[in-house]
């Protein structure tokens, strides 16, 4: 320092402020992601983020894996968790904390105060409605202008004649070729393979078909073997709830109305509006694992 001059005063450094406590808010959850969220507090981050949807990917290699933060006005699915309003602000990327029963993220801390059954029992399916419901389900998917993502030909013909047939092993090989297949979070050969394992699950009891109910069970341990490193996290998990037979509203919805317990038409057109080929999907699997309990119990 030259002699003569003063020294220049140092500017003082930001008051570091507390960080703000959350926003508590309620929510309603599905039965499915109970287990991590109750389970101790863990890390999560944001995998999407949309204006009516969150993806939560927790650090954890059980599942649910991922948590969506949807609101009223989202698709309710299996491993949701529904808020009243929506969380802004959010961004990919961004941390999260999922357990003890809450989900914190974008400054709230989502309280879970309700339940609700992702894979809520048929009734006895009436034999009339089951025997009709190939060709209304057929007819609503031909008039809707979606479309799945998928050619009918290679392994989902594959797929679905192995069901008729009751084989495993056309089976199972048609679904390891599917799993992952199309773009998107949720690709399309999931959401079939999931029309279809949540199908042959609920069907097959409603209907008196055990070995759908079998067939579902080695296709679930099939597909859910290596869903993660195969396909999405979140389809991933998505899959494994379609192995335990849960499923979004819009799914239990058409198959109420196959088993002759709600009108189908009108549920089959809901299912239809769900994405840009999910819905489709979805629909072509549901239509294939009924198409497969018909069969198997005419073979029995």
């Amino acid at each position: 320092m030259s002699v003569g001059t003063r020294p220049r005063a140092r500017a003082a450094a930001p008051a570091s402020r507390p960080p703000a406590a959350p926003a508590y808010v309620s929510g309603a959850a599905s039965a499915a992601v109970r287990p991590a969220l109750e389970a101790p507090r863990r890390p999560a981050r944001v995998l999407a983020a949309f204006p009516l949807a969150l993806y939560l990917e927790i650090r954890s290699e059980t599942e649910p894996h991922v948590v969506a933060v949807v609101t009223g006005e989202a698709t309710r699915l299996p491993n949701a968790v529904v808020l009243a309003g929506r969380v802004e602000g959010v961004s990919a990327g961004d941390d999260a904390w999922v357990g003890e029963g809450s989900v914190e993220v974008g400054g709230l801390s989502i309280r879970v105060r309700r339940w609700w059954d992702p894979a809520p029992p048929l009734a006895p399916a009436d034999p009339v409605r089951l025997a009709a419901a190939p060709g209304l389900l057929g007819r609503a998917r031909a008039a809707s202008h979606r479309r799945p993502g998928l050619d009918p030909g290679g392994a989902p013909a594959l797929l679905e004649r192995g069901c008729l047939a009751g084989s495993l092993l056309d089976s199972i090989t048609a679904a390891e070729r599917l799993i992952g297949l199309g773009p998107g979070l949720t690709p399309s050969g999931d959401d079939m393979l999931a029309g279809l394992l949540v199908a042959l699950r609920h069907l097959g009891a409603a209907a008196g078909v055990p070995r759908a109910v079998w067939l579902a069970d080695w296709l679930a341990a099939a597909v859910t073997f290596d869903a993660r490193t195969r396909t999405t996290p979140v389809s991933a998990t998505l899959l494994h709830c379609a192995a335990r037979g849960e499923a979004s509203p819009e799914v239990t919805g058409v198959l109420r109305g196959v088993a002759g317990h709600q009108p189908l038409e009108p549920a089959v057109h809901r299912l239809l509006r769900l994405g840009h080929t999910s819905g489709a999907d979805l629909a072509w699997g549901v239509q294939m694992g009924l198409s497969a309990v018909l069969a198997l119990r005419e073979g029995r």
